[in-house]
């Protein structure tokens, strides 16, 4: 659904912090938006962003996509370097329409 209303190209997709950090890095020039979930089946969302950025250094836009947008999500969220926060329940059409305004 969201790749052909973004007119994107799913790359990758894991269910592990793990797994998203390696496929991530095995396709690092493939990607430009990274959307995570805050909780995965093993591990975070927040964790798969600090394993792949450092301070100053990003050059992909992160989406963090949540069912519990708490003021404490979102800012953690925000302190490793999420571009947008998204309650998924209440904001889908919000998250389509920042992507597309995005690219």
């Amino acid at each position: 659904m969201c790749s052909g209303y973004l007119q994107a190209e799913v790359v990758g997709a894991a269910l592990s912090e793990a797994e998203a950090v390696a496929c991530l890095q095995a396709n690092e020039e493939a990607w430009q938006l990274l959307v995570v979930d805050l909780l995965l089946k093993q591990g975070t969302g927040p964790g798969v962003s600090a394993a792949l950025f450092t301070p100053g250094r990003k050059k992909w836009i992160v989406a963090a996509l949540t069912n519990a947008a708490s003021p404490d999500s979102r800012a953690a969220c925000f302190r490793l370097d999420a571009d947008v926060v998204v309650d998924k329940a209440a904001q889908v059409n919000e998250f389509l329409a920042y992507c597309a305004a995005e690219h």
